[in-house]
């Protein structure tokens, strides 16, 4: 849901020992973590540190009975400080329990921009449901923000002021190891549907109200380590972002922040 490309890909590609999996099994609460470099934080497909090199890191904690809580961040530039904030933290909470051959997952994520201007931070619940058929596997997933202020279109009336909205986001994620080679394929599509707009602090998170999103990749594992490239782009066009700017653009260049680009990482969890 969180679409942080190497943190999620360190968790998921990597694979420890099989006599650590199995002492990890017999604990009743588990902590896992990650940490990354990329070369640009894109967020639903937007650039959140201006097109920039991005740290970011996680720590989770989870219990055998499927509860599990966590914290994610990462630096930020550009259209993604919310109102000054150079860094993204965010809260996660949520349950995991089997369902059929797959796995049910819900739970809550707060935003947290630190630092940032008054009414940034927002809450987002999601459900995912996860699962593998043969060597591949699957993930489908649905998050929804509701009304707050920080999602509300913003202008310089009164009128505007405290006005709240909520955002929808849709998307799959497929991925399927290469036989025979540390290297694993993966795609991902989203949709997007809230704000129209600038929110207060002149940022949204679906700024042009409905708009789609994918990325096709490739992670390669060296033990704890994961290699990973990948292209990213949307469906955002240049006269819808054209309202936004300068805001949506490159402060180098003047190129949109939401076009087409390769991203490269590399992540290690632990």
């Amino acid at each position: 849901m969180i679409y942080h490309i190497a943190a999620a890909a360190a968790l998921l590609v990597a694979t420890p020992a099989f006599a650590q999996e199995a002492e990890a099994d017999s604990k009743p609460v588990t902590v896992s973590g990650s940490v990354a470099l990329v070369t640009d934080y894109r967020f639903r497909g937007v650039s959140q540190t201006d097109k920039e090199l991005a740290v970011q890191g996680g720590l989770t904690v989870t219990h055998e009975s499927g509860l599990y809580g966590g914290v994610w961040a990462s630096n930020l530039a550009g259209w993604g400080t919310f109102g000054g904030s150079n860094t993204e933290l965010d809260l996660i909470a949520g349950y995991k329990l089997p369902v059929g051959e797959g796995t049910l997952d819900v739970g809550l994520t707060w935003y947290m921009y630190p630092g940032g201007a008054d009414t940034t931070d927002f809450a987002e619940p999601y459900v995912k449901l996860g699962g593998t058929i043969g060597p591949v596997s699957l993930l489908a997933g649905i998050a929804y923000a509701p009304k707050q202020e920080a999602l509300g279109n913003f202008s310089n009336t009164p009128q505007s002021r405290g006005q709240k909205q909520d955002n929808l986001y849709l998307w799959g994620d497929i991925s399927g190891g290469i036989p025979q080679t540390p290297i694993t394929l993966k795609a991902h599509i989203g949709y997007s549907d809230g704000n129209p707009g600038l929110g207060p602090n002149g940022t949204s998170v679906a700024p042009t109200g409905t708009y789609w999103d994918w990325l096709v990749g490739a992670d390669a594992a060296l033990g704890t380590v994961v290699l990973g490239v990948a292209y990213v782009d949307t469906d955002i066009s240049k006269a819808e972002s054209a309202y936004l700017l300068p805001n949506f653009s490159s402060t180098k260049n003047g190129s949109s922040i939401a076009e087409g680009t390769i991203l490269f990482s590399v992540s290690a969890s632990f």
